[in-house]
């Protein structure tokens, strides 16, 4: 990724399932020799958000346009005529831009609470329009009274960059049974100051975590050991965590995921069309601190800190805001319990460079935790067990200039949770599995071409007394080819690419297998598997 020339830039500004709207199969005979001015609206493999029948109602959010870093400020009101314990909270974003400009990164804050958090496609000259929606019905605690709003998504307007980016964000609220929502959702106060409730018998944090900023960060994947000649350099190399701490105690780790966004590797003509998983639903970071409620429960404030393992010393780039959301025993004022096991492993972090044509480094990584605890509710005491194992295993290669730049990397995450308890025990193991292999090559005539494949996959199996109850696997995969001319106008970079994705969800809930592909930016195959 030849960062000197176009690597792709991210303003600072920072913004469960979400889908991308809007795919309409195009006919083969209507793709271009090459990229023109208009191409297909921004769509992706993944499936719609589900929909009770029935009533509902809607509230507007949002409306704005973004211009610079100012961010939109309004109020929010809960909507009459569908009560307030609702059975699925939809939020909507309707955008649209035209021109030039690059991808850029937006937040939405309702009373403080981090609801959305997304990144924008770059447009055609004729402009494009897109939708995302997201199930934040987990957020409902939040939506039951008045709030102040804040959304940004910072944005350049010059008379180079003139993509203007308007917005308009809907909440849609149905009635019905209520969801087994969280009783309450919270915030961090100053200095990473948490208050929780008394009666707490889970309790959840989610971290947004995203590399960002247009620097280094927003490609921590590529970082070499500082002696190696390369562009983004770290002391330890690409190793990143996501760590959470509570009272300075070690509360959970995380791998974060390896975002790319639309303007990505040096090639946004990967992206117009199809994005890369994950760039428009940024989600959050799970931590179950469920073994600290009896620290938590005590009415007190507590010291809740987020930080990313492997930034070099005094580097911004991160941007890591916290949700902490609480189920409450409604039987009893005050829950009780204790921190019974908290067990890290070390650290390990290898990163190798060798010199060469190409150059090279090997990068080995990974760390362990478990924790657990209990709390005395009213329905019996109740042990919960976290156990966390991060590694990521990645080569990468390049050569003097880095006009050849390659990387093939794989991380994985993998999670069980054990609740023991008011019945056979119960736990959840989720796998997660996140993976980049690609290359960027600059020829001597200035074309540039990009390889990639991106992968986004995850198995959860539940189980009852060691009994499988349920299970569900999920693969989410994008694969591009482009090249284009650098270093001339928009109008000569005789741009040509494919990029295609399938997202596969299978397990005891059903089947949903869906595949597209793009050429020059016409949608030429959109197909259902299952």
């Amino acid at each position: 990724m030849k960062r000197r020339i176009v690597m792709s830039m991210l303003a600072g500004a920072t913004l469960l399932a979400s889908t991308l709207l809007g795919a309409v199969p195009a006919r083969s005979a209507d793709v271009p020799a090459e990229f023109g001015t208009d191409w297909h609206d921004p769509v992706t493999a993944a499936p719609p958000v589900a929909k009770p029948a029935g009533k509902s109602c809607r509230v507007t959010l949002a409306e704005a346009q973004f211009r610079d870093f100012t961010p939109y400020r309004g109020t929010y009101t809960p909507p009459d005529g569908c009560g307030d314990r609702w059975s699925k909270v939809v939020l909507r974003l309707d955008g649209k831009v035209k021109g030039r400009q690059f991808d850029r990164l937006g937040h939405l804050h309702v009373g403080g609470v981090e609801i959305f958090r997304t990144s924008t496609p770059e447009p055609s000259p004729d402009g494009i329009e897109w939708s995302v929606e997201k199930d934040v019905t987990r957020y409902s605690d939040t939506f039951r009274g008045k709030q102040d709003v804040e959304m940004l998504i910072g944005n350049v307007v010059d008379d180079t960059y003139t993509g203007v980016i308007d917005v308009e964000v809907t909440l849609t609220f149905y009635a019905g049974k209520p969801a087994a929502a969280p009783d309450k959702v919270l915030t961090l106060g100053d200095g990473g100051s948490l208050t929780a409730p008394r009666n707490g018998e889970r309790i959840l944090a989610e971290v947004y975590a995203t590399g960002s900023g247009g620097g280094c960060e927003e490609f921590w994947y590529l970082a070499v050991p500082d002696k190696a000649p390369y562009s983004c350099r770290a002391d330890d190399g690409p190793y990143r965590e996501v760590q959470i701490e509570v009272d300075g105690q070690l509360a959970g780790i995380a791998a974060p995921f390896p975002h790319v966004w639309t303007g990505g590797w040096s090639n946004p003509f990967l992206w117009y069309v199809v994005p890369g998983p994950r760039a428009f639903d940024v989600k959050p970071i799970e931590y179950d601190l469920t073994p600290f409620a009896g620290i938590l429960d005590d009415g007190r404030p507590h010291k809740v800190e987020v930080s990313v393992v492997g930034v070099p010393e005094g580097q911004s780039g991160w941007s890591a805001p916290v949700n902490v959301l609480v189920w409450q025993d409604a039987k009893r004022a005050q829950v009780t319990g204790k921190l019974t096991r908290l067990e890290a492993g070390e650290l390990a972090n290898s990163s190798t460079y060798t010199a060469g044509s190409p150059h090279r480094v090997d990068t080995e990584a990974g760390h362990r935790l478990t924790v657990a605890g209990y709390v005395d509710t009213s329905h019996g005491r109740v042990t919960t067990t976290v156990s966390r194992t991060l590694a990521d295993n990645s080569v990468h290669r390049w050569i003097d200039g880095e006009n050849v730049d390659g990387l093939d990397a794989t991380w994985t995450d993998d999670e069980s949770v054990t609740v023991d308890g008011r019945g056979p025990a119960r736990t959840t193991a989720t796998h997660r599995t996140y993976t980049m292999n690609g290359t960027t090559t600059l020829g001597d005539d200035a074309r540039l071409r990009t390889e990639l494949t991106l992968g986004d996959r995850a198995t959860v199996v539940e189980s009852r007394a060691g009994r499988r109850t349920g299970w569900s696997r999920l693969d989410d995969t994008v694969t591009g080819d482009a090249t284009w001319t650098t270093g001339v106008p928009r109008d000569q970079r005789h741009a040509v690419g494919t990029t295609s994705e399938r997202y596969r969800l299978y397990g005891s809930a059903g089947c949903y297998d869906r595949s597209l592909t793009t050429v020059q930016g016409v949608l030429t195959e959109e197909r259902d598997h299952c």
